[in-house]
């Protein structure tokens, strides 16, 4: 039967499974902030590794570069971040939460700004009781240096492109590239959310997953359209159902101060709906020209062929290594029955699954079917395939279930048939159907 999970659903086991626990839990937790546990930090890295893969170690003019999460407070400046970088904050007299004033005005029909002192507080549900909105920085500050006053405030980086920007000429001198070409980057960027929510959704400290590819003005279009099918066959890459994943063109009002044109690309979440889980800007050369501008370094490309230089304009694919990672677990998460049971599996492909095959001894108290288990697992492990676990801990049908509900898409079993004939059973985790192989032959299939 299709399964039509609900974010709690999702959260749950997350937390179960040791995919995602909450930030500071034995203290109570902290807004916004989520920690990855041991099989979410293996789900995580498979998906930062297959992007990485999939363009930046398969093309070649592509430059991978990790920049600093403090920088000099004029690059925010020269961006503009420090200006426009805004939400507009609203609080509610009384149950005194800060909301966001443009989530109120989505959620109520035809309310506009000024309608905001008589429409109704989503958290306590009184009227009338919200004041007036303000724009609020989004921009953690902090100080750098023993002493604590203007002249050493710095910021948290609310995104990952100047990064890549403030090093473009440092590329351009050191490796000389014809354009087109781009910078990659992996790496955290932090937002004082005002109202953080929906689980890895909407948080305080994220990671992204970005380029900045750096064109001729009159390339852009062509690229735009090639990184935009790109998009999409990654999505795919990630397991995700095309009919999940809609393009939103996002109008002129919406966009960023920087891009000419933008599309954001919406995944079908459980229990919200379609919401952004990559996009795609073009950001002309606003940010080359302001770095120019606000630094006195010429920002030039230099044309190997002599003709004139100029400043290249940018292409920006972004991908929230979070919201895909929450994508990927909702578009694995299935349900069937088996035995009269209810069964949980993620569906996970065999290259993202954190776990590629665990190997059961059938019973733990018997030391010849638990000595050759370990030497089966000993032997996967060698082949390299990715992590390979020992369990041995409950029952076959409870070991069956546990690697069920964390994607492991074979289990192993070591049975008294095994010490015979060298033979092992084979359970696939979608199907349960079973075989026996020789354990010359387990290497695991996608």
């Amino acid at each position: 039967m299709e399964s039509k999970p609900t974010l709690e659903d999702i959260v749950s086991l997350a937390k179960r499974r040791g995919f995602v626990y909450q930030g500071s839990e034995i203290y109570g937790g902290l807004a916004g902030t989520w920690d990855y546990g041991p099989l979410g930090t293996l789900l995580k890295r498979n998906i930062v590794s297959e992007w990485l893969k999939f363009f930046v170690d398969s093309w070649d003019d592509m430059y991978q570069i990790d920049s600093a999460i403090l920088m000099n407070p004029k690059v925010w400046q020269a961006s503009g971040h420090v200006d426009t970088f805004t939400d507009p904050l609203v609080e509610c007299s009384n149950c005194h939460n800060r909301l966001r004033a443009d989530h109120i005005l989505e959620d109520a029909v035809n309310l506009t700004e000024e309608d905001l002192k008589s429409a109704k507080c989503p958290v306590c549900g009184k009227t009338g009781t919200l004041g007036e909105a303000r724009q609020f920085n989004l921009m953690f500050k902090t100080t750098v240096g023993p002493i604590e006053d203007e002249k050493n405030i710095a910021y948290l980086r609310p995104e990952t492109a100047q990064g890549m920007f403030t090093n473009y000429k440092n590329i351009l001198d050191t490796f000389y590239p014809d354009l087109p070409f781009g910078v990659a980057q992996v790496g955290k960027a932090f937002r004082n959310e005002i109202s953080p929510r929906d689980f890895l959704f909407r948080v305080r400290e994220f990671e992204i997953m970005e380029f900045e590819y750096f064109l001729p003005e009159n390339l852009w279009e062509a690229k735009f359209e090639k990184w935009r099918k790109d998009m999409h066959s990654w999505f795919k890459h990630l397991g995700l159902p095309e009919d999940k994943i809609k393009e939103i063109e996002v109008p002129e009002a919406d966009r960023a101060h920087y891009s000419k044109r933008t599309i954001d690309f919406h995944y079908d979440f459980p229990s919200l709906g379609f919401d952004e889980v990559g996009g795609l800007a073009y950001r002309t050369d606003f940010d080359l020209k302001n770095h120019q501008e606000h630094s006195g370094k010429d920002m030039s490309y230099r044309p190997k062929d002599g003709s004139e230089p100029f400043i290249p304009h940018v292409i920006e694919p972004t991908f929230g290594v979070d919201r895909n990672f929450l994508a990927v677990l909702s578009s694995a998460y299935s349900e069937d029955e088996q035995g009269g049971e209810k069964r949980v599996f993620l569906k996970l492909p065999l290259h993202l699954a954190p776990v590629k095959a665990a190997v059961f001894p059938l019973l733990k108290n018997k030391p010849e079917l638990v000595s050759k288990a370990k030497e089966v697992h000993k032997l996967l492990r060698k082949q390299g395939i990715g992590e390979v676990m020992f369990d041995d801990n409950g029952n076959i049908g409870k070991r069956y279930r546990r690697q069920d509900e964390i994607g492991t898409p074979h289990t192993i079993t070591i049975d008294f048939q095994t010490l015979e004939d060298d033979t092992v059973t084979i359970r696939d985790r979608d199907t349960t159907e079973q075989e026996r192989v020789k354990t010359n032959d387990l290497t695991p299939k996608a």
